[in-house]
């Protein structure tokens, strides 16, 4: 069986490491690459075709929201999984699930949530 391909997109480099050693030691899954902001993970998006992408919502340039309706609008099938700190984003992450997203991370990472959350998509 073939890997989904991974896309994260997150400012923190520490959380990406922290998602992809999760993400990958479940044996499903392959992180195919790593935005640092919305725009970068537009364009990663585009260019690596992921299955699924995590994306953070609070980063510099273009936050996840932006991004979120900017790839929706490239592929409406696009599956995309918010990556939220629930503390203060709350209003951001319902808007998120409107504008396409299929579900939430919440940090701190559970790594059996994110695989099983990974897995129903």
């Amino acid at each position: 069986m073939d890997k989904k391909k991974v896309l994260l997109v997150d400012d923190s480099v520490s959380i990406a490491t922290q998602l992809q050693k999760i993400v990958e030691e479940s044996g499903l899954f392959q992180v195919v690459g790593h935005g640092k902001n919305g725009l970068e993970g537009i364009k990663l998006f585009t260019s690596l075709k992921p299955d699924l992408v995590c994306m953070d919502l609070v980063m510099p340039e273009m936050d996840g929201l932006q991004a979120i309706r900017a790839i929706m609008s490239i592929n409406k099938d696009a599956k995309i999984v918010v990556i939220s700190s629930a503390a203060g984003v709350g209003d951001k992450v319902m808007e998120a699930i409107k504008f396409g997203a299929k579900n939430v991370i919440s940090k701190p990472f559970e790594a059996e949530t994110i695989i099983g959350i990974l897995k129903g998509l």
